[in-house]
């Protein structure tokens, strides 16, 4: 195939979008999307962030030859991500028979169908302390706050779904969760050396300060798993160190790569559930007919005798269908989180793209194109319910999750403890905006609510006596 020029229209410098590149989630993804449509270019555009060459595709089509294509089998790192072990795991780990390896003993061993379903012990009690958390919140404020409701929840799952120890409240945790918070200020902070050759400057001392981040990780994650390994018998456990420590011999991982697939696994998760679950509830507050039509198919499927579990959740398509809604009106990683590298010069949509591009998928500018999508700005679970769309990645349109080599391996759990928490936070309570709710975006790794989301609420169950 002939290779086109790089013209100054195709190749142009887009710095001024990178001024304030955390302040703002909505203005950025909105922007690319917006410009890309305003000029004509919407299959895929391309830019220069420093010397870095860019290339972003806001449609399913491209998105796919991205996503999907061997051309693009690797993650751009950077700087301080590779400085904080993350090379070494499974989501930047370079295409290899290292990564191989990763990808199978995560799908074979740590998310595996058998192994989700005996967390479901796990997901039902922290679900039970969040229905309780809420009712307390009410009784001593009138109002609940949701956020630090369902980062303790989602926090807690995380750590004994990894260690298998229930560290609530614990030293350890509060070590772990203050590790994670700084590890996302070190990674969302802008730093001039991924887009230049300034390799020997450290902007911001952000090298200094994870290069003591990563020592910290080796020794408390390390000190884990040397503290399991010392115990014993851990075959029986269903937490992913676990997993790990009982893999076969000629599949087992050392010390030194264990660690960072772990430390990833604390990293990636920790805010992941809490961010989706908390736009929902937002969704679910504004839209009152929409959390009837939700109310009226679990009290017919599961009515208020028991508990909703995991089994139930296929026949509550209604359910389903909101959180794809969610999903599609606020994509958790609009743009950054779908950055591949080109491992050799391809095409695509007539744009020569040669080795060593980051290519990115807008999947803001997808989920909002109204060539995509009838009325792309109205909140409407029910097109969900007349067009299934898959979302584990083999529909561009939707996927959330990523597509191809590098899809989240941990989507299917994720998904399972969504849609469980946010059924059962429906099914106990009615709920009701404490203040008018404001859908503002902040874009730090994951596209969040800029103000925490306060509720009121109404026990459904209160005149049953159950628990």
């Amino acid at each position: 195939m002939e290779k086109l020029p790089l013209s100054k229209t195709r190749w142009s410098n887009w710095l001024a979008y990178t001024r304030h590149p955390t302040t703002n989630g909505f203005t950025c993804s909105s922007q690319i999307g917006c410009h890309g449509l305003l000029i004509r270019c919407n299959q895929a555009m391309a830019f220069s962030l420093g010397t870095t060459r860019v290339v972003i595709s806001s449609h399913p089509d491209t998105a796919k030859e991205i996503l999907s294509g061997s051309s693009f089998s690797d993650r751009p790192i950077k700087e301080s991500a590779r400085l904080l072990m993350f090379e070494r795991a499974i989501g930047f780990a370079p295409s290899g028979n290292y990564w191989r390896h990763l990808r199978r003993v995560a799908a074979n061993y740590m998310f595996s169908p058998r192994r989700i379903s005996t967390l479901e012990p796990l997901r039902q009690r922290l679900a039970d302390e969040m229905v309780m958390e809420v009712r307390k919140e009410m009784e001593d404020r009138g109002v609940a706050v949701l956020r630090g409701i369902l980062q303790q929840g989602s926090l807690s799952n995380v750590m004994e779904s990894v260690f298998g120890i229930n560290y609530a409240c614990s030293e350890r945790e509060e070590l772990l969760s203050a590790m994670v918070k700084e590890g996302y200020e070190l990674i969302t902070k802008f730093n001039l050396e991924d887009y230049f050759a300034l390799k020997l400057l450290d902007f911001h001392g952000v090298k200094r300060r994870c290069y003591k981040l990563a020592g910290k990780v080796n020794c408390v994650v390390g000190e884990i798993v040397r503290e399991r390994k010392a115990a014993g018998d851990f075959s029986s456990g269903s937490d992913f160190l676990s997993a790990l420590l009982s893999l076969p011999e000629q599949e087992q991982l050392s010390e030194s790569d264990m660690v960072p697939v772990l430390w990833e696994m604390i990293f990636r998760g920790t805010d992941t559930v809490a961010i989706l679950l908390e736009w929902i509830m937002a969704r679910i507050v504004m839209h009152q007919e929409i959390q009837a039509k939700a109310h009226q198919e679990l009290d017919t499927c599961i009515g208020f005798h028991r508990q909703l579990q995991d089994s139930d959740i296929p026949n509550l398509p209604y359910l389903q269908a909101i959180v794809k809604e969610v999903l599609r009106m606020h994509p958790p990683g609009p743009l950054l989180s779908w950055a591949r590298l080109a491992v050799h010069d391809v095409h695509i949509d007539k744009i020569f793209i040669p080795a060593g591009t980051t290519a990115m998928v807008n999947m803001w500018a997808i989920t909002h194109d109204p060539s995509i999508w009838k009325d792309p700005w109205e909140f409407n679970p029910d097109r969900f319910l007349e067009e299934d769309v898959p979302i584990m990645g083999s529909d561009l349109r939707l996927a959330p999750f990523g597509s191809g080599r590098r899809v989240c391996p941990g989507k299917a759990l994720g998904l399972a403890t969504v849609h469980l928490w946010l059924g059962r936070l429906l099914h106990r309570y009615k709920w009701l905006p404490a203040q008018p709710v404001d859908l503002s975006e902040c874009l730090r790794l994951s596209l969040e609510m800029k103000k925490p989301l306060a509720c009121r609420v109404v026990d459904r169950w209160s005149k049953l006596a159950m628990p």
